[in-house]
């Protein structure tokens, strides 16, 4: 082991520099040292060793290496081949082309933001591995981020200060409705206390929305709940009633469906991408983030360009 420890990459270099050229002098050439060095790397291997590597004949005949010297120089070439793949992936790394990202976030922002984002990083950098963790529990997503499960995550709500964020988009809600039933303004929300509604199943979103309601005067008559945000928007479609859903999880491209605003409103979601503070990114990561950023802002003006 202490021998192992004692091997340095420089005199590695030199040997097998050597042993290509077959002379110290067209060895120190080519790294572009002095003879001398060469032949004081080559002697500094020679008595960590134990033994002489080259057999030296004198006058203008080649060095030779000796039966060791076959053996180390040997193992030389493998340690620099893997010295120079480590290079390699170092400045890939670096330059945040090669790497993993493990990516938290929740339903409306799968489906709307992240296959876009996706497709741009993957465009850029085809190399980067993404790892995906769906949770609509914002407290489990915080959690994974946290204990370092995840490099970044999509957060709706308040973090603790282990996490550090950036805000993204602010997500108004909206009501969901055929367009024979409203018009084009926005819905007043009396209007929700006679009309069935359909919802969520028991979710943080859903425990927003619900409070917002009941602080503007609605109290909701459910008739449908279901996990799923394209379900809700089906149901609406069948005229089963209307529904009042964040804008992300929206269809806005849906012709058979009026999204409106609500009036008044209900305070909105707001959206952050988050990391834990004292951990350090990847470069890969940072471009994610980078890119996220872009995404969202331009996002954000065609959503709002496009409802009542």
């Amino acid at each position: 082991m202490s021998l192992a420890r004692d091997l340095e990459l420089r005199h590695l270099t030199a040997l097998t520099a050597v042993a290509e050229t077959g002379t110290f002098g067209r060895a120190a050439q080519r790294l572009g040292y002095t003879q001398s060095a060469v032949s004081q790397q080559i002697a500094a291997l020679e008595r960590t060793v134990g033994a002489p590597l080259f057999d030296r004949p004198g006058g203008p005949r080649p060095v030779t290496l000796t039966p060791l010297g076959k053996i180390l120089v040997d193992h030389a070439g493998a340690v620099l081949e893997r010295v120079d793949a480590a290079a390699t992936d170092i400045e890939r790394f670096q330059a945040g082309t090669i790497g993993r990202i493990d990516i938290g976030t929740f339903q409306s922002v799968s489906t709307a933001l992240l296959p876009s984002l996706l497709a741009r990083l993957r465009a850029e950098r085809p190399n980067i591995e993404a790892r995906l963790v769906e949770d609509d529990d914002h407290e489990e997503l915080v959690r994974q981020t946290i204990d370092g499960h995840l490099d970044v995550s999509f957060l709706v709500g308040d973090t603790p200060a282990d996490i550090e964020t950036i805000d993204l988009i602010v997500d108004p809600f909206v009501v969901l409705a055929l367009p024979d039933v409203v018009g084009d303004d926005a819905v007043p929300a009396p209007l929700l206390n006679d009309t069935p509604l359909i919802g969520e199943q028991d979710s943080p979103c859903q425990r927003t929305v619900d409070q917002g309601l009941y602080a503007i005067g609605v109290t909701p008559d459910y008739v449908f709940r279901t996990s799923d945000n394209s379900a809700i928007a089906a149901m609406v479609r069948a005229g089963m009633g209307m529904a009042v859903v964040p804008l992300l999880s929206v269809e806005l491209e849906d012709p058979r469906i009026a999204v409106r605003h609500l009036d008044p409103p209900i305070p909105p979601r707001r959206i952050a991408i988050g990391w834990r503070r004292d951990r350090t990114l990847s470069p890969a990561a940072e471009r994610f983030i980078e890119i996220t950023r872009e995404m969202t802002a331009e996002l954000r003006d065609r959503q709002l360009a496009s409802i009542a």
